[in-house]
């Protein structure tokens, strides 16, 4: 496993596992642990997932000491407020049946975020999480809110791939050390992306898949990753991106791919209130 140093000195293992739209009805339960199993010790999780519990089931039931493995879960808009913030830290601790989180983002930039970001500095302080970030901020969205607060995020989490690959956003986040986590990072399955020619040709050259090609495309660009599959073969297939290099001209050729779109548009109108209403994360506590 390689890991990337944040910018408040801690190290992320460079590549992990995502559990979005992995129901818990013990299908989270059993990938996680086929995913650690395979090595992999970054497991992304949120409370909008509705499956923190089953992650931490799962890690918790491993062989491995959970100080060898980094959990990201995610505060939910719902909870912004100062004060339900608290609480909503404390419930996903008391569901990750842990002490303390590797990492907590806050999911969406919308709503009191800023209330939401002083919650997260103040858990960071108090030992229950060790490294906080946000989610889903482009240029835009990062130039509203991270000025005003009183510190750096450590990761932004949004849609990467070859398709979309953040130049803009990077170009603000690369002289603070801010690093990328890469949701989507093979493109939610993209047919066009996994079959392009040149993903091939590197792929064929190397014996790999062209999912591997695009995950070690992405870790040499520095991109935390966390592809998900409910196939164990994949799984553990998605981690063997180590024992190959591209070279600088295939880099260039890969970078030539971005189309600057992706599949969400965080800036578009309306998303914000859409997403404050799209479920209740607490319906069933």
């Amino acid at each position: 496993m390689e890991y990337i140093k944040l910018n408040d000195g801690l190290k992320i293992p460079s590549i992990g596992f995502g559990t979005f739209m992995i129901p818990a009805d013990g299908t989270t339960y059993e990938t996680v642990k086929t995913a650690i199993n395979a090595g992999i010790r970054h497991i992304d999780t949120a409370v909008a997932y509705f499956n923190e519990q089953e992650v931490g089931r799962a890690v918790n039931d491993s062989d491995v000491e959970r100080d060898d493995v980094w959990i990201t879960s995610k505060l939910w808009l719902q909870d912004y407020e100062y004060n339900d913030a608290k609480k909503a830290i404390d419930l996903s601790l008391e569901k990750l049946g842990t002490d303390y989180m590797d990492l907590y983002l806050l999911h969406q930039p919308y709503g009191k975020v800023d209330e939401a970001w002083n919650a997260l500095e103040e858990a960071k302080d108090e030992g229950k999480i060790k490294s906080i970030g946000v989610s889903n901020m482009t240029p835009t969205l990062w130039n509203k809110w991270v000025p005003d607060f009183d510190s750096i995020p450590s990761v932004n989490q949004v849609e990467f791939n070859p398709y979309i690959q953040q130049n803009e956003l990077r170009e603000i986040l690369n002289p603070l050390d801010v690093k990328i986590q890469a949701w989507g990072p093979l493109g939610h399955g993209n047919a066009d992306l996994l079959r392009n020619p040149l993903i091939l040709k590197i792929a064929e050259k190397y014996g790999k898949n062209a999912g591997q090609v695009i995950l070690r495309f992405e870790n040499q660009e520095e991109i935390i990753v966390f592809p998900k599959s409910l196939n164990s073969e994949r799984i553990k297939s998605n981690m063997e991106i180590f024992d190959f290099k591209l070279t600088d001209s295939e880099m260039d050729e890969i970078r030539a791919l971005d189309t600057g779109k992706g599949s969400h548009d965080p800036d578009a109108p309306g998303v914000g209130e859409m997403l404050m209403n799209a479920f209740d994360v607490h319906a069933n506590d």
